[in-house]
């Protein structure tokens, strides 16, 4: 009786040190591969959206990828981060797990080794980030009471268009025309002509 034999199976090993880019540019931008034009990347990460949104699937998948002895390489600090805060989190989680971090525009790394100027860095970082949003908060409560004592309500932000244009985006965007190119005509974001056709803009 023949003996069968199985196939043996090679694991490929991932090799390890990488150099990993992270790009993130807003829906409008088609240029992100100048970010990092002239650097030799193992793999790459894409996100396009804006520095408020929350939604970063690519940012997340990086954060799942990269193993200790990578380096994670941004064009500049705010291509990864949607403030100093989230930027300084980033920092530390990907350093503490022994991924470099360096940020080509500051001519800036972060390395895992316990180092004093880092964590002052860092940490002037998330001090300004904290300082920056109560200036924010601070200036929005003197804006409401300033509208109080005037006598009026306050309706906060302003939009982008007057109503006369606003008809005439809802009316270019209805014939067919591109969403993209009317948004950088009228000087918007995407998502704010979206606001506008649904109705929810004036």
């Amino acid at each position: 009786m023949s003996r069968i034999v199985e196939p043996k199976v090679t694991k490929v090993k991932r090799r390890v040190g990488q150099v990993v880019g992270y790009l993130r540019v807003s829906s409008l931008d088609q240029k992100e591969i100048r970010q990092l034009d002239g650097i030799t990347l193992d793999k790459r990460f894409v996100d396009k959206a804006s520095g408020k949104d929350i939604q970063r699937p690519q940012l997340e998948h990086l954060m799942g990828y990269v193993r200790e002895g990578d380096t994670v390489v941004c064009h500049a600090m705010d291509r990864l981060a949607r403030n100093l805060d989230d930027l300084r989190k980033l920092v530390l989680t990907l350093t503490q797990r022994g991924v470099n971090v360096r940020f080509q525009k500051e001519n800036l790394t972060f390395t895992g080794e316990d180092s004093p100027m880092s964590h002052l860095l860092l940490s002037v970082m998330g001090a300004f980030a904290q300082f920056e949003r109560d200036l924010i908060r601070e200036r929005q409560r003197e804006g409401i009471a300033l509208a109080k004592l005037r006598g009026g309500a306050y309706v906060g932000r302003k939009h982008s268009l007057d109503a006369a244009k606003a008809k005439e985006l809802r009316r270019r965007v209805a014939s067919g025309e591109s969403k993209t190119a009317i948004a950088i005509e009228f000087g918007i974001a995407r998502q704010t002509l979206y606001r506008y056709v649904a109705g929810g803009a004036k």
